[in-house]
């Protein structure tokens, strides 16, 4: 007679037990996998904003130059009552305007023919065209622009023949590196969105005997449009932000060089907490205008 021994059960480790804990409860899974960056986008970031806003309704005293902490609604009053904020905050939210839609202008045939014209080979290269700018440094993009620019720069040397000058200096000068700058953030989006656009659409608008002009105002162009507005998300917001191109290239004053001169050269830190708010409830109203025109949904 002959008895036969039962080895123990071994019991999973905690890292197996944890592992099927969390393929049996995604949104567990899920909640691990945002929480670091949920973390740092509330410290950092609406931390930050929140900060910013409790600052703004500080004010700073004239005699001894201290920040006084008691509420004031004192810094807003300065904005919405001084004719002078209220033509700054006018003139940038005119250029951010001017650049979006000349970006728009030029961004979208680029796409176009990026996403329904090109080989495959073209495309490459055109997509490493329009990403190469976005390699190099912010600095020296702007000041070859200053040099470009410059009374003796090159534009003026091409227009010498033709007997007409550069701009030079100045607000077109800020428009013109702005829509330089912040091109390739227009491109991409509408590139994205008419690439998700299905041939078969295409193909039986030919079929019914659609022309090119109307498949295209009709079908291509509606369909795309919220990509275009995505893409205008990046140009406004950047260049409302903006005070380095401005202050290279021009004397004029924009939002942010105001900002920058309250924070680094007047002193008054809720000052410039409280003008800073302007361009966050300006981008506030156009997200959501935005959301309105579907532009989320094309991301």
């Amino acid at each position: 007679m002959t008895a036969t021994a039962t080895s123990p059960a071994v019991r999973p480790g905690i890292g197996r037990r944890l592992s099927v804990f969390l393929h049996r409860h995604a949104r567990v899974r899920l909640g691990l996998l945002l929480a670091p960056p949920l973390a740092w986008l509330v410290v950092a970031y609406l931390g930050s904003l929140a900060v910013m806003l409790i600052s703004s309704f500080f004010t700073v005293d004239a005699f001894t130059g201290k920040v006084v902490t008691e509420p004031s609604l004192a810094n807003y009053q300065t904005i919405l009552t001084s004719e002078v904020y209220r033509t700054i905050t006018l003139r940038t939210v005119g250029i951010a305007a001017a650049v979006t839609l000349t970006d728009a202008l030029i961004a979208f045939p680029i796409a176009f023919y990026m996403a329904r014209v090109a080989g495959s080979r073209a495309r490459a290269l055109l997509a490493v065209s329009v990403l190469l700018p976005l390699w190099s440094s912010y600095l020296v993009k702007v000041y070859a622009w200053y040099v470009i620019l410059a009374e003796d720069g090159v534009l003026n040397w091409m227009l010498a023949p033709l007997g007409l000058t550069g701009p030079g200096y100045g607000e077109v000068a800020t428009w013109l590196v702005f829509s330089y700058l912040w091109l390739p953030y227009m491109i991409l989006p509408i590139y994205a969105g008419l690439q998700r656009i299905p041939e078969s659409l295409l193909e039986a608008s030919s079929d019914l005997g659609a022309r090119t002009g109307t498949t295209f105002r009709r079908i291509v162009l509606p369909m795309a449009f919220p990509a275009v507005v995505a893409g205008s998300i990046f140009t406004f917001s950047l260049t409302l932000g903006d005070y380095i191109a401005p202050q290279i290239v021009s004397n004029t004053q924009f939002i942010g060089n105001v900002v920058y001169r309250n924070v680094g050269v007047a002193g008054d830190l809720p000052f410039a907490a409280a003008y800073a708010t302007v361009p966050v409830a300006i981008m506030i109203v156009y997200l959501l205008i935005a959301r309105r025109l579907g532009a989320f949904e094309s991301l």
